[in-house]
């Protein structure tokens, strides 16, 4: 009689815990859902209301975007500041953090703390900037990616996850003749996939979604990122960012043209798809990555 009651609880349980993750998973994904039902419906209808499905189904919204000079190019440049800031961050942030795991290199835990430091004193925005004019990459591209090289974050995540390697793989190395750098890539690099996802995640997304920088730093349109384009859009007056787009787009009629929540829909979308779309890939070292890093020993 008990084992029957027993029973009987856990299905209800069970019954509850399902249909409490199924609300919860609901929950979680009907922002993104709402985001891109509302993105290809009629401006007309996101002003009536669209809940589950979308509404007089089209793209206008987003080719008012694409149409709008020089969106196209800033797309571009999105996409190469993610790669090659991503690739440049994750590459040198892991290597120091390598480096900091030989007890022979001088004063090791001194420049350890330093880059720790510098994650909660900075010298300030004028300093920064100067330091910038300097080096000559004001109004560059590269002032989207050589700041951000090096990551004291990064390198605490990448160590810590160093640290739990075995170090006789290293000695091996060094036996068969093997330098720093060859071990790094050879050997280091290859057992470090889990951490070096969930870095690849963090600086991926960070660099793409990075527009206060050219803000500040870069006055070329043509070096504008698409999420700073965006921004103006946003930013200006609805019929002067409409005016932008070319004669296609403003040769619509007034049902298809864009209202400011449809711009703000499509916007968004365009923002988080990528990252979405990278995301569950990169899920199970990204888990991995920052459990094995976080615990030590």
């Amino acid at each position: 009689m008990y084992n029957q009651k027993s029973g009987i609880f856990d299905k209800i349980f069970m019954v509850f815990v399902i249909v409490f993750l199924t609300a919860f998973a609901f929950i979680c994904v009907y922002p993104f859902y709402y985001i891109l039902i509302g993105s290809i419906s009629s401006p007309q209808a996101i002003s009536r209301g669209v809940f589950l499905w979308p509404v007089d189904i089209n793209f206008h919204n987003y080719i008012t975007i694409f149409e709008t000079p020089g969106m196209l190019r800033s797309f571009y440049i999105s996409v190469a500041r993610t790669v090659i800031g991503t690739t440049l961050t994750v590459a040198c942030s892991t290597f120091v953090a390598y480096l900091f795991t030989y007890k022979e290199i001088p004063f090791r835990r001194f420049l350890y703390r330093f880059f720790i430091i510098t994650m909660y004193i900075g010298a300030g925005f004028v300093p920064f900037f100067m330091l910038l004019s300097n080096l000559g990459l004001l109004n560059t591209f590269w002032v989207y990616v050589v700041p951000s090289a090096i990551a004291a974050y990064f390198i605490i995540l990448a160590r810590a996850y160093m640290d739990s390697l075995p170090s006789s793989m290293r000695e091996a190395a060094e036996i068969d003749g093997a330098g720093v750098v060859r071990i790094f890539f050879s050997v280091i690099a290859p057992l470090c996939k889990p951490i070096i996802a969930c870095l690849v995640v963090f600086a991926a997304v960070g660099q793409w979604n990075a527009w206060a920088d050219t803000l500040y730093f870069v006055r070329d349109p043509d070096l504008f990122p698409m999420q700073f384009r965006l921004y103006r859009m946003l930013q200006n007056n609805m019929a002067d960012a409409m005016r932008t787009a070319r004669s296609a787009s403003a040769a619509m009629s007034a049902q298809q043209r864009m209202t400011p929540a449809a711009l703000r829909l499509t916007m968004t979308f365009l923002t988080t798809m990528p990252i979405l779309v990278v995301y569950p890939f990169m899920q199970r070292y990204f888990v991995k990555g920052l459990m094995l890093g976080a615990v030590k020993g």
